[in-house]
């Protein structure tokens, strides 16, 4: 079995589970856009992973300005904070993270996140659930209006680059179709989906994912490279 040396997270929908928020926030855009709101497979084709720009280009069909994007989606990601305060009960870390990161610590794996969540989210997370205490938060990649979103390969690329590893040599938690082809594209060496929002069906129909999990309890620990192997 091979074996990796690092690993690399997406945020949205895999660290914290909140793909519902953003659904709601984007269903109320995108209906103040073009007037109806993201369909279920629209979600999952064209929002999941994707930067504002992409998402509001797709929306009203056309190249949206800076200024617009900017607005919108400001506008937008305000709202989603704001859910995200109001449902005190769900703002947390997912189901077995915690544990999870602390191994991941104490066996100095390296790790990273790579989200196209843009600079006012990612800051809003490492305060709320302590990120610090888990990664080095200028290893962090994010949509900085830049690095193209989901699939490019960039954002991978960029965070095993940030890792000192290559591709190959990392796994990579992701739950967008666009983040999978993303990590794909970039040569990572394992691609794991995990199912909080979809079925694992969906993820079983796409050649690149080769691990499935409900839950971080559910990871294969003896998949890293450690002095002790812990499953």
């Amino acid at each position: 079995m091979a074996l990796y040396k690092g690993i690399i997270f997406d945020f949205n929908g895999t660290l914290y589970w909140d793909s519902a928020k953003h659904k709601q926030a984007w269903r109320e855009y995108s209906k103040k856009l073009r007037g109806t709101p993201f369909s279920d497979e629209e979600m999952i084709k064209y929002m999941f992973g994707r930067t504002n720009e992409q998402i509001i280009r797709y929306a009203i069909s056309k190249q949206p300005t800076p200024q617009m994007v900017e607005e919108l989606g400001e506008e937008k990601e305000a709202l989603y904070r704001q859910m995200c305060l109001d449902d005190a009960e769900n703002f947390h870390l997912a189901d077995g993270v915690v544990e999870f990161l602390d191994f991941l610590k104490e066996n100095n794996i390296p790790r990273t996140i790579a989200t196209m969540s843009d600079k006012n989210n990612v800051d809003f997370y490492i305060e709320h659930f302590n990120l610090a205490n888990w990664f080095d938060i200028d290893k962090i990649v994010y949509s900085d209006g830049i690095i193209p979103g989901k699939p490019a390969p960039d954002i991978y690329e960029i965070a095993a680059k940030n890792l000192g590893l290559s591709p190959k040599d990392c796994i990579v938690v992701e739950d967008a179709v666009s983040g999978i082809d993303s990590a794909k594209a970039a040569g990572i060496g394992k691609i794991i989906a995990i199912c909080s929002e979809e079925s694992p069906e969906l993820y079983e129909k796409i050649p690149a994912v080769t691990g499935i999990i409900k839950s971080f309890r559910d990871f294969d620990r003896s998949l890293f490279e450690t002095k002790v192997m812990v499953k």
